[in-house]
C-alpha cells in the first residue's frame, strides 16, 4: 500500500510539477505577445503623429508659398501700373496680399523647423522691402504716366530676381524636412 501511496504522491506531484511549468510558459508567452503588440502600437501611433504632422507642415509651407505667389502678382500689378508707388483707391489689395504672407508665415513658424522658418521670414522680409522700395519709387518724380517697371528697369529687375533666390531658398530648406531629397 505503501507503494502505492508513493506512485500517486509522485503523480500528483509531477502533475502539478508540469501544471506549474505549463502556466509559467504560457504566462511567459503571453507577456512577450503583450510587450510586442504594445511596442508596434507604439510604432504605428508615433507612425501616425509624425505623418500627421508632415501633413500640416506640407499644408503650412504649400499656404505660404501660395501667399507669396498672391503677394508677388500684386506686387507685379504696381510695377507695371503707371504711377504704380500709389496705393489703388478703397483698400490695397496688395497690402491684404502681404498680410496673407503674414498670416501663411504664421503657421510656418508654428510648424517649424526653425530653419524652415529662418528662410519663411527672410521671403517675408523680402517681399516687405520690395513693397517699400516700390512705394518710394513711386513717390520719385519723373513721368508718372510710365510704369514703375520702365522708369526704374533695374531695380524691377533685381526684385524679380531676389524674389527667385528667396523662393527657391524655401523651397530647398522645405524638401528635406517634408523628406525630398531631389
Amino acid at each position: 500500500m505503501q507503494d502505492t501511496v508513493a506512485v500517486a504522491l509522485i503523480t500528483s506531484l509531477s502533475t502539478l510539477a508540469a501544471a506549474t511549468l505549463t502556466g509559467l510558459v504560457g504566462a511567459l508567452s503571453t507577456r512577450r505577445q503583450l510587450t510586442h503588440q504594445l511596442t508596434v502600437a507604439r510604432q504605428e501611433s508615433v507612425e501616425r503623429w509624425a505623418t500627421r504632422r508632415d501633413e500640416l507642415r506640407r499644408d503650412a509651407y504649400v499656404g505660404f508659398l501660395g501667399a507669396c505667389d498672391q503677394a508677388y502678382r500684386q506686387l507685379d500689378r504696381r510695377w507695371l501700373e503707371p504711377g504704380g508707388g500709389e496705393p489703388v483707391p478703397g483698400y490695397d489689395e496688395a497690402y491684404a496680399a502681404m498680410r496673407a504672407v503674414d498670416e501663411a508665415y504664421n503657421l510656418v513658424l508654428l510648424e517649424g523647423p526653425a530653419e524652415v522658418a529662418a528662410v519663411g521670414r527672410a521671403v517675408l522680409t523680402s517681399l516687405t522691402a520690395e513693397r517699400a522700395d516700390q512705394r518710394r519709387l513711386g513717390d520719385e518724380p519723373g513721368d508718372r504716366g510710365a510704369p514703375l517697371r520702365d522708369r526704374h528697369r533695374e531695380r524691377w529687375l533685381a526684385a524679380i530676381e531676389v524674389r527667385t533666390n528667396h523662393r527657391t531658398s524655401f523651397v530647398d530648406a522645405v524638401r528635406p524636412v517634408l523628406g525630398h531629397d531631389g
